[in-house]
């Protein structure tokens, strides 16, 4: 019979003192309340024990990533990575205490010594080499708008249109790239593209802990972004929009990031835009977690689908705006593969489609690829739609 560690044997101040100083500096505010577990999207899931409350406690004992056991660091490896960064526990602590980012802390660690999901693994490498999380070239960024007459960035435009990774290589997502560009030019907004802006935003992987790679991606873009005089970038990925609003700046970036759905809903405001072709369908609006309670980006979205003819918008009771359930995507969580029963994806999808809704409208790529693959593979009939794709639709 094995003996087990007294606590003492435990804790590890140096692993503390690390965590700390890569982020998780919050961990002594928390006086486990438990008010976290209660809003975080796993306690919904019901089939996976994910206690939010105690990484606080972990952390500040250095009992986090710290494991010298084969299987409990596996384990302890699986329960870091399970945090999808929905900030939903951020939202409700009394004290704004920031698990994601002392998960992240532990993430670093973990990244270092290549104890990390060998999925992320592949992600991470796809988009040091590759510049995007699938792979392909980055001179094909651009494809989606070969046909579109898009012209290059030039100083003077209004703004350099930055389309991300997953609607610029997804083959289904990339419609959301040219809807948009439609609308852009039906407005008469001057946007151009930039072709030495290939590079991922790397928000995600950041927060799977591959620091290193983010740093050095982002430079690649600040770079670009400078020597090609673009003060306005306008994304249609809230990812993108957080990284280059809340942290480009720290390595230098002095450009301002607009999420699509913020310039859409002032272009409609000021008579720019003005759609007139009926959607006769109830649209019920799915919250992304980073647009939504990580920015306060709730009422242009609604804006924009108020302003259509014919759409009837529904809401998911006691659950959107800052209550919203995420899709289970963010944090590198989009290509990390759990059980049928372990998907907060489908807790999401079964409260959408309680509303009674014909379409699920999305403002952002990632929840739009989670809710469609998995619409499809669970033989759902309910459409998953942009904000613009709709927009677009009435304006034709």
């Amino acid at each position: 019979m094995t003996d087990k560690k007294s606590l003492t044997d435990q804790l590890n101040p140096e692993i503390r003192e690390f965590l700390i100083e890569m982020g998780a500096e919050d961990v002594f505010k928390c006086y486990q309340c438990g008010k976290c577990s209660s809003v975080c999207p796993w306690f919904q899931v019901g089939t996976y024990d994910f206690p939010v409350y105690r990484f606080p406690l972990e952390a500040a004992l250095g009992m986090m990533a710290s494991s010298e056991d084969k299987d409990e660091l596996l384990a302890e490896v699986d329960r870091i990575y399970r945090c999808v960064g929905c900030e939903a526990c951020v939202n409700q602590c009394p004290h704004g205490v920031k698990i994601p980012s002392i998960l992240r802390a532990a993430r670093r660690i973990l990244v270092e010594y290549g104890s990390y999901p060998e999925a992320l693994k592949d992600t991470v490498g796809r988009i040091r080499d590759t510049g995007n999380p699938t792979g392909d070239p980055p001179e094909k960024r651009l494809g989606w708008a070969k046909d579109l007459d898009i012209p290059d960035y030039e100083p003077g435009m209004d703004y350099l249109f930055f389309s991300c990774c997953i609607s610029s290589y997804d083959q289904r997502i990339k419609e959301v790239s040219s809807a948009i560009a439609k609308v852009l030019k039906a407005a008469g907004v001057s946007f151009g593209l930039l072709a030495s802006a290939n590079r991922c935003c790397s928000e995600a992987i950041r927060r799977v802990g591959a620091e290193e790679v983010f740093l050095e991606n982002s430079a690649s873009n600040i770079e670009a972004f400078a020597g090609a005089g673009v003060t306005k970038v306008l994304v249609n990925s809230p990812h993108c929009y957080t990284t280059f609003k809340n942290e480009y700046p720290e390595q230098g970036a002095r450009f301002e990031a607009v999420h699509i759905t913020q310039l859409l809903a002032g272009l409609i405001k000021e008579g720019r835009i003005k759609p007139a072709g009926e959607f006769k369908k109830k649209v019920v609006y799915h919250d992304p977690c980073t647009l939504g309670r990580q920015n306060g980006i709730y009422d242009e979205p609604r804006e924009v689908l108020n302003s259509i003819p014919g759409l009837e918008l529904l809401e998911v009771p006691n659950f959107n705006r800052e209550f919203s359930v995420c899709c289970g995507a963010g944090s590198g969580a989009l290509w990390t593969e759990w059980e049928k029963d372990e998907r907060i994806v489908a807790v999401r999808l079964e409260q959408l489609t309680a509303t009674g809704a014909d379409v699920i409208a999305v403002a952002c790529p990632y929840c739009q690829q989670m809710l469609e693959e998995t619409v499809k593979s669970m033989g759902m009939e309910i459409k998953v739609m942009d904000v613009a794709e709709i927009l677009a639709a009435s304006l034709e």
